[in-house]
């Protein structure tokens, strides 16, 4: 059961990111799915009962709030400490501390994939949510920090509906998917064969199967070579000598040999898209040098896309997204304020409320002392609302904090200068 929110605490985000740290020391500090609930626990036995982790390639974070995140800091970093083996000394500047404004700015930030190495990468939001998930469940998501993890969202939703942030592809792998899904429309429906096991091959086929490609194929010469790399991709292997067949079947050729003569003539091509009745293939050669012939670029049906190409079209979206980030941080910052404004809000409900409720007690209470006229009734209420409020306007100057008392009663009763002296002024003619 959710509980009620606590106005008293108060966001932090505190842990070690791409900027911070390096590679090995986030290796080091990251925390498996598995490992995340006995984290978490330990958290709980040191007193802090609001919070998640967050557990990524670029950062391992706890994003919480508590009543006192300055010293929840300490609590945190011997977590760290104790969980990577990597002492306080070691960890010392690589670990940040943000709190109150700047940390519910770095969580919206966050969620909307600002604060990310590849800016606008939409997985970092599912990473959140999962985060989320594991925390409830360890019932470490009371209202106040369930309130704030909603409103980061909606920050996330806006930058992501809003901004084109996220529509350009900034790597090489999802580039080539890219490009093919501009070919051939929905990638599930596509059939692809990796022709060799280079790196980037393989690193290319698995983006294919991330966006939803289901029919992969593996050929190699040495089908012993082919069988590894099947099994890691979880795909069939297309013996070599048959290629000629997978050929006809596959919509995306990804070549990745690199022997230094072609594995992919224009023979081959022509052939595979006569029995495919034309249909077009997208090609993509990562070998260096080229593992396709080059007349095949010449084929109408073939589209070639090299490495280089691929690069452009990377940067193209790197530059695309980062000039979008600048309309996307205005809108977190406007969610930001959105948040901090509401919070406020709740906040001083619980005064107002009381504030009302002694008006209304001062005004029965004079009520109940008989039968007085209006002005009579009118005056006493003022006198008695007055009374303990003049007391601390008198205490206030003895103690020379007569003006910044003066500014607060003016903006509270929205008085001015001219309204107050006109006041005095008809006090002392009274």
């Amino acid at each position: 059961m959710a509980e009620h929110p606590n106005h008293n605490t108060r966001p932090f985000a505190i842990g070690a990111n791409h900027r911070s740290c390096g590679l090995s020391v986030r290796d080091r500090l990251f925390i498996e799915d598995a490992d995340v609930p006995g984290f978490l626990e330990s958290l709980k036995t040191q007193g802090i009962g609001e919070a998640l982790v967050l557990s990524t390639c670029d950062r391992i974070e706890v994003q919480g709030m508590h009543d006192d995140p300055v010293g929840v800091d300490q609590r945190v970093r011997e977590a760290l400490s104790t969980h990577s083996g990597l002492s306080a000394a070691e960890l010392g500047e690589q670990i940040y501390m943000l709190t109150d404004e700047d940390a519910v700015r770095h969580i919206f930030a966050v969620a909307s994939s600002l604060d990310s190495q590849i800016i606008g990468e939409p997985q970092v939001l599912g990473q959140i949510k999962a985060a989320h998930r594991l925390a409830r469940k360890a019932e470490m998501i009371p209202g106040a920090f369930e309130g704030l993890l909603q409103m980061a969202y909606s920050a996330a939703k806006r930058v992501r509906t809003e901004t084109a942030i996220g529509e350009r592809p900034v790597s090489i792998a999802a580039a080539g998917a890219e490009l093919a899904r501009g070919l051939h429309g929905n990638l599930e429906r596509v059939s692809v064969v990796l022709i060799g096991v280079g790196e980037l091959g393989e690193m290319i086929a698995r983006q294919f199967q991330s966006e939803g490609v289901k029919n992969l194929a593996v050929s190699h010469p040495i089908t012993s070579r082919a069988n590894p790399v099947a099994r890691e991709l979880g795909c069939h292997v297309a013996e070599h000598d048959y290629l000629s067949d997978a050929l006809i079947e596959a919509d995306v050729i990804i070549c990745a040999m690199g022997r230094r003569r072609h594995v992919l003539s224009v023979d081959m091509v022509r052939a595979a898209l006569k029995k495919r009745r034309h249909k077009p293939q997208f090609i993509i050669d990562t070998g260096i040098p080229g593992d396709v012939e080059p007349a095949v670029n010449r084929i109408d049906e073939a589209f070639v896309y090299e490495t280089g190409d691929l690069e452009r079209v990377a940067l193209e979206g790197k530059a695309n997204r980062e000039f979008e980030a600048d309309e996307a941080a205005a809108i977190v910052d406007a969610e930001v304020a959105s948040y901090l404004r509401t919070r406020a809000e709740r906040g001083a409900a619980p005064v107002l409320t009381a504030l009302r409720d002694h008006f209304n007690n001062v005004r029965n209470q004079v009520l109940a002392e008989g039968d007085v006229d209006a002005a009579r009734a009118t005056e006493l209420v003022i006198n008695r609302l007055l009374d303990q409020p003049s007391r601390a306007l008198r205490d206030a100057v003895t103690e020379s904090r007569a003006s910044e008392t003066e500014r607060v009663v003016n903006k509270l009763f929205g008085l001015n200068a001219n309204q107050s002296g006109q006041s005095n002024d008809e006090e002392n003619q009274s």
